[in-house]
């Protein structure tokens, strides 16, 4: 059987740069991902982490490829069930005055509680991500 994959395609008044930046540093993920934060020096093979406000570690995973600004792919997994790993990648590419942003969350188990939270989560925080780019302020979103 073949796992579940969600995929989201968002365009969004920025540059990839920026997008990266948001993606990839603290204090953007911060005003737009419900107070969380990503952190990792985003090099191939290195660890990651998205933390809660309280500096929790949420979700982790590994750096499987990272080429700034235009692709970033993670293995996640929530800490207290690392068996249970899934892979997302961001495609970033500019087109005409916007860019085309691409999050695929594959690898997923079919009726897990990791498919059922992204599921939920991904549109939420992809919402916010734009509105904090094109606005300046993300949107009041709680990830639980």
């Amino acid at each position: 059987m073949q796992k579940p994959k969600l995929v989201y395609t968002t365009y969004i008044r920025s540059t990839p740069k920026e997008i990266w930046a948001a993606i990839t540093k603290p204090e953007f993920t911060r005003q737009y991902w419900g107070a969380m934060t990503n952190v990792s020096d985003w090099k191939r093979g290195s660890k990651w982490e998205h933390h809660n406000p309280e500096h929790e570690v949420w979700i982790t995973g590994k750096v499987l490829e990272s080429t700034p600004p235009k692709r970033l792919v993670l293995s996640w997994a929530d800490p207290d069930d690392l068996a249970d790993k899934s892979r997302v990648t961001f495609e970033i590419e500019a087109t005409e005055d916007m860019t085309c942003l691409v999050v695929t969350h594959d690898k997923l188990k079919a009726d897990s509680k990791m498919l059922k939270g992204v599921s939920k989560g991904w549109p939420k925080v992809l919402s916010s991500l734009k509105t904090f780019l094109e606005t300046g302020k993300g949107l009041n979103i709680l990830c639980k």
